[in-house]
């Protein structure tokens, strides 16, 4: 995979970039808040000094930092000590308007001079330093431009996650991965240490939790989702954890580059490695093995709520960490509880009467509550994912909207912080490109743009609460990502349109100046051997359906990049139709466009669309019950968009979340029909089911229907994927008005991991002829 990636690096790096104007050009990531260029540079040499005018004890570690890092490119040893000229100055001083994290950066021809209130602006500033000069070491001549940057942050969180219980990654690689969050004036690093398939912190007091919950049987030849649970006797093959120590050198490496590491011990979910370590903790008491993958049949994956044994465990276990992590926050996850155990274990029901508590969402609430008030006694604050909200939130807790903003909404109505992480557009372990020829992702689309043009507050949101949410942070999930080659490739470049997201004021985002400054870092990761994503060379294919007609819309997120394509199924050439404007589809086409530029074709394959045309197209579509704001696919008339679904849960489908899809379509005129039919998905680890039954209706007035047929679902409920056509097929009549409602299975079904918790319904295309 590295081979062809950095061939294809190097071939658009040579057709973009001029070597000598990129050294002129400041590319600095995030974009700061002011620059003024001057003319010329000051170039750092063996005899420039780093000259500490105060508070030398505190910032003599920046020092060090900025020093190394000059050292490992160009091999000069700058002295630390008091200088007039050819110097760094470092100075703590109170400037307003800069807050706790800002800078002012001064470059002369002489020297440079960088003022901050604290330490981490000072660092902040040198990182801004350094994206001026070479990245590796290849004796080219330090210079740095002469200029002046005033600059500070827009949000206090800017975080990046990383999940290593799914897979583990080496202290190495966390540092790394530290380093790039640096870089870009990242603050958070979210370190997700617990979950169902393995345990990665030593406990001292627990030291079953590594010695079995770090390590389960891998199966990597089966789809993550599909794997078998293992059975008791197999042995454990595949796993890790990070020892105390380790996890002391890693908290310090980052505290150095002002990174905080923010843990996340799971409760009460999400901790089948626990329970294989210690089995009394669960409600059913019964040995088993962490998870080997995304399957949870027959496995306890929660804590016993009615056990006081689990709350004495997770004190203890919190007591380690706190010891190691000096974060004000801590993450208790909180999400995706599956209460069925709980709704039938006595200790769990005893539990309920004695607190006077209405269900499970109220036991999960306690929980939650409880452990928040032990935080609170250490002085700490508790974070958790934003079912936390069930049954009434803690007292004091931060929610992380993930399930798309309502829960940060909701949450920031009632006072409290918020940090946006929702999965459309900052899940990373989405697809970037592509997908063909990409490297495998759990699903979903999160180009490069859809990040950089996303807004951290919601437009729900009044000015008194907007302050409440304190920044947004991308979530790196690795079920797919196995390798540092992988993760390095789903984070960059997206990390950096992340960064100016939740650094860069708000007026100042330019996607184009942004891009512009790109190959610079581009060539920096080849250098050091990262591998990264080199832009979307996918056609976006936008349907347009409006006034009885369908138009379609090309684009890309390339500059300068031109779109050919055809509507016969043929491959895309230059000598293909060049796509200059929205064009009409009058008949059913397979449509396949590629991007070109320099001349070029590029791209794995082209993108392409099937079109079926039929007498519903480009017809208005009503509903009487509206379509989650999270899947409104390409608008309000995508059931008549000409496209049919497909097994990317995020394209085109719309979505209803335990409601009932009832839609109407007024044909303009009366129409001679036969059949209908509307398409539905089922996802089961999505949560999304088809409809138990879609009835079909037709009227000549829109106010009298006359019921055509009931097709009532056939397959079964715990069917792990499907794509069904629901039909009804008529004597041919004359009709106006076509009326289908798709009723909903209302909630998840026992023993899926969202058992009670309203059940999705994803349907698209009503297709009439």
């Amino acid at each position: 995979m590295k081979t062809t990636f950095n061939i294809l690096a190097l071939v658009i790096l040579s057709m973009f970039v001029n070597p000598v104007m990129a050294q002129q050009q400041v590319n600095i990531v995030p974009k700061p808040v002011s620059l003024i260029r001057g003319e010329g540079n000051f170039t750092i040499s063996p005899q420039t000094t780093i000259n500490i005018i105060n508070q030398k004890k505190e910032l003599k570690p920046a020092a060090a930092f900025f020093a190394a890092y000059i050292h490992n490119i160009s091999g000069y040893n700058l002295a630390t000590k008091s200088s007039s000229s050819n110097s760094i100055n470092l100075s703590i001083e109170q400037t307003d308007q800069i807050g706790d994290e800002g800078y002012v950066l001064k470059v002369s021809q002489k020297g440079i001079d960088i003022k901050a209130n604290t330490k981490a602006g000072i660092v902040y500033a040198m990182q801004s330093l350094l994206q001026t000069l070479p990245q590796v070491r290849t004796n080219a001549a330090l210079a740095v431009p002469v200029m002046e940057i005033t600059d500070y942050p827009r949000f206090k969180w800017r975080g990046m996650h990383l999940d290593v219980s799914r897979h583990f990654f080496t202290p190495d690689m966390v540092k790394e991965y530290i380093d790039l969050l640096a870089s870009y004036k990242f603050n958070t690093f979210h370190w997700h240490l617990v979950d169902d398939q393995g345990w990665r912190i030593e406990i001292k007091k627990y030291p079953e939790l590594t010695k079995t919950g770090a390590w389960r049987v891998d199966q990597n030849d089966e789809i993550w989702g599909d794997r078998p649970q293992a059975k008791a006797g197999e042995t454990p093959s595949y796993g890790g954890y990070y020892t105390q120590d380790q996890i002391k050198e890693i908290v310090a490496y980052a505290a150095a580059r002002n990174v905080t590491v923010v843990p996340e011990i799971e409760m009460p979910g999400h901790v089948a490695s626990a329970i294989a370590a210690y089995p009394q903790l669960s409600c059913s008491q019964k040995p088993q093995l962490p998870m080997t993958g995304g399957n949870y049949t027959n496995m306890s994956s929660n804590y016993c709520a009615g056990n006081e044994e689990v709350f004495s465990f997770l004190t203890n276990v919190l007591d380690e960490v706190l010891e190691l992590f000096p974060s004000k926050y801590i993450h208790i996850g909180g999400d995706e509880v599956d209460k069925t155990s709980w709704k039938s274990c006595p200790k769990c029901q005893a539990r309920i009467k004695d607190e006077h508590l209405k269900d499970e969402n109220e036991l999960q609430s306690y929980f939650i509550t409880r452990m928040e008030k032990y935080l609170i006694g250490k002085k700490r604050k508790m974070i958790g994912w934003d079912e936390i909200l069930e049954g009434g939130l803690a007292p004091e807790a931060t929610v992380m909207s993930w399930r798309g903003e309502a829960g940060g909404i909701e949450a920031a109505k009632m006072k409290h912080d918020v940090i946006m992480t929702p999965g459309n557009p900052v899940y990373f372990d989405t697809y970037q490109a592509g997908p063909a020829g990409e490297p495998v992702a759990i699903g979903g689309f999160n180009t490069l743009k859809k990040v950089y043009d996303y807004e951290p507050i919601p437009k729900e949101l009044n000015k008194d609460d907007e302050k409440y949410v304190l920044g947004a942070q991308a979530n790196v999930w690795t079920e797919f990502i196995t390798t540092t080659e992988h993760l390095e490739y789903m984070v960059l470049p997206r990390m950096l349109a992340l960064a100016e997201v939740v650094w860069s004021p708000k007026e100042k985002k330019d996607f184009v100046d942004f891009s512009k400054r790109l190959p610079y870092h581009f060539r920096g990761f080849e250098q050091k051997g990262f591998h990264y994503s080199q832009g979307n060379y996918t056609v976006v294919i936008k349907p347009i359906p409006q006034n009885g007609k369908l138009l379609v819309d090309l684009s890309s997120e390339m500059l300068n990049a031109g779109i050919y394509y055809t509507l016969d199924g043929s491959e895309p050439t230059l000598e293909s139709n060049k796509y200059t404007a929205p064009f009409g589809i009058n008949s059913s086409a397979l449509l396949k466009a590629s991007i070109v530029l320099n001349g070029k074709i590029m791209g794995y394959k082209p993108a392409e669309q099937t079109f079926v045309i039929h007498k519903a197209v480009g017809k208005d579509v009503k509903y009487a019950n509206p379509v989650n704001r999270y899947y409104l696919a390409d608008g309000p008339n995508s059931l008549t968009d000409g496209i049919k679904g497909t097994s990317a849960v995020g394209k085109y489908w719309h979505g209803f979340n335990g409601t009932d899809l009832i839609a109407t379509i007024d044909l303009g005129t009366d129409q001679q029909i036969k059949t209908i039919s509307l398409g539905c998905l089922q996802n089961y680890n999505d949560w999304i089911f088809l409809p138990q039954q879609v009835k079909f209706e037709v009227s000549a007035d829109g106010v009298n229907y006359t019921e055509l047929a009931v097709v009532n679902n056939t397959v079964p409920v715990d069917q792990k994927f499907s794509i069904k056509d629901f039909k009804a097929e008529f004597p041919e009549r004359k009709a106006r008005f076509v009326r289908v409602t798709a009723k909903n299975l209302g909630v998840c079904p026992p023993g899926h991991s969202g058992a009670g918790k309203p059940a999705w319904l994803f349907a698209d295309e009503i297709v009439v002829n």
